[in-house]
């Protein structure tokens, strides 16, 4: 068996052999097939390369007839302190939007010149500057004068709230636009309000709603003085309102005292028997400094907390050195923003003016932007109308941030600040140390018959009751 399977190996084996040695046969080759011409597509022209698109270009600013403003402010009256802060800040405002000084050079010097013209692109702006002295006589007379003979287009001023009422009403007759700055009555965009007045400045409310987001954090109880008639009454109204609606509460009755009052001994009395953490103080004029004195004298200022806005640089030494420590708010302080804008107006107002920036600096910067801003979105239209429909709602960047002004009733939503007073005696104004920043929204104040127009805002009161 064994020899079978070894010789069916070699034979398996032989015949492999062969079979490999063995030529194969030839095959019988197929005609050679010719290939058909390959079908070549007709050559496409190439179509010519498309250039990338650039960005449409900028629209520019471009008016037919110069753009004529009116600018009324206070310059030798009892607010004449305040119309400095708004005559620098709005030329500086204007310059910054045209990218170069005016015609009157780097510094506006009333005394020297009444008129400053700007050219913003390819528009014209004259600026005719004239002082009211914050008497609402002289207010009619000035902006008649600027309305009939310069042929202005749009006003902006003024610093004392009772001009700026008078102001209103002839920007209304004359269908002419109206920029309140610095003016802070709640009633220009409340019971007086017209469809023609915008503010870029704050309120009394948002002063109320600034200062009682941060005392209400700390404290819960309260109790108030202010000046005996409508700004102190409506002052402590809005603080009442605002401090309650955070939490706190008012210990006491509100504490009115005349406007002329020399000794405030026995109002302090009642403040430092209340039983209250804090004691909110609405006070304008020379008041403030007996007002400090006998809080200090009652130990009102070593029990209590202090709540009061901050002032401008050039009265906090005289009436708050005896509050530092104290923290609070305050509409604008050079040290506070942090933004380009700001940047440019603390940049260049000491070196052209003296001194930095100071409370109401950012109301004429922005007053000077929005007015820009407005012309181009009306593509350089002056008519009262395109400008109305331009401004309500419209927003813009000023040294504050971003300035919304509200439609319903053209209240200007801004940012306001919360610092901590560290000395009165920095050479620079720096007194603060900040603390936060704020966005208060007011109540709609309009009258009855206009209350369809605040639509879903709180009416009357933060609480809309």
């Amino acid at each position: 068996m064994k020899l079978f399977r070894t010789l069916f190996v070699l034979v398996m084996a032989a015949s492999l052999v062969l079979a490999a040695c063995t030529p194969p046969a030839t095959p019988t080759p197929e005609p050679t097939k010719v290939p058909e011409p390959t079908a070549v597509p007709p050559t496409k022209v190439p179509e010519p390369t498309a250039e990338p698109t650039a960005a449409p270009a900028a629209v520019r600013l471009t008016c037919a007839q110069p753009v004529k403003v009116g600018l009324i402010t206070d310059v030798s009256g009892t607010l004449a302190i305040y119309g400095a802060h708004i005559l620098r800040s709005f030329m500086l405002g204007m310059e910054y939007m045209a990218g170069a000084p005016g015609s009157a050079g780097e510094t506006f010097d009333f005394k020297v010149t009444q008129e400053n013209t700007f050219k913003v692109e390819d528009c014209e702006i004259q600026v005719f500057v004239r002082d009211d002295a914050s008497n609402p006589e002289n207010t009619a007379t000035i902006a008649r004068e600027l309305i009939d003979v310069q042929k202005v287009n749009l006003l902006v001023g003024t610093v004392s709230s009772g001009a700026t009422a008078t102001l209103q009403g002839i920007a209304f007759e004359s269908k002419i636009p109206l920029i309140v700055a610095p003016a802070a009555a709640n009633d220009i965009t409340g019971v007086n309000f017209n469809e023609y007045t915008f503010r870029v400045s704050r309120n009394n409310y948002q002063d109320a709603i600034n200062e009682c987001l941060y005392l209400a954090k700390k404290y819960k109880t309260f109790v108030q003085i202010a000046p005996d008639y409508a700004f102190g009454r409506g002052s402590a109204a809005a603080f009442r309102d605002a401090c309650t609606l955070q939490g706190g509460t008012f210990v006491a009755d509100d504490i009115f005292a005349p406007l002329d009052t020399k000794d405030f001994t026995p109002y302090m009395e009642q403040i430092a028997n209340s039983g209250a953490e804090a004691y909110i103080v609405s006070w304008a004029g020379g008041g403030f400094v007996p007002l400090m004195q006998a809080a200090k004298d009652q130990g009102v200022t070593e029990t209590m907390a202090l709540g009061a806005t901050f002032i401008d640089n050039t009265l906090m030494p005289i009436w708050y050195g005896n509050a530092i420590g104290s923290t609070n708010g305050i509409i604008y302080h050079y040290s506070a923003p942090k933004n380009p804008i700001n940047d440019f107006l603390v940049k260049n107002t000491k070196p052209r003016y003296g001194v930095n920036p100071d409370l109401f600096d950012a109301d004429g910067m922005n007053a000077a932007i929005m007015l820009v801003e407005a012309l181009k979105l009306t593509g350089g239209d002056v008519s009262g109308a395109a400008l109305v429909k331009a401004m309500e709602g419209m927003t813009f960047e000023g040294p504050k941030g971003t300035i919304y002004i509200r439609p319903e009733d053209h209240v200007a939503i801004q940012d306001m600040y919360i610092l901590k007073l560290l000395n009165v005696t920095d050479p620079e104004a720096n007194f603060y140390e900040y603390v936060e920043t704020t966005r208060p929204e007011p109540p709609c104040l309009l009258p009855e018959n206009l209350k369809a127009r605040c639509g879903s805002l709180p009416y009357g009161s933060l609480s809309g009751k």
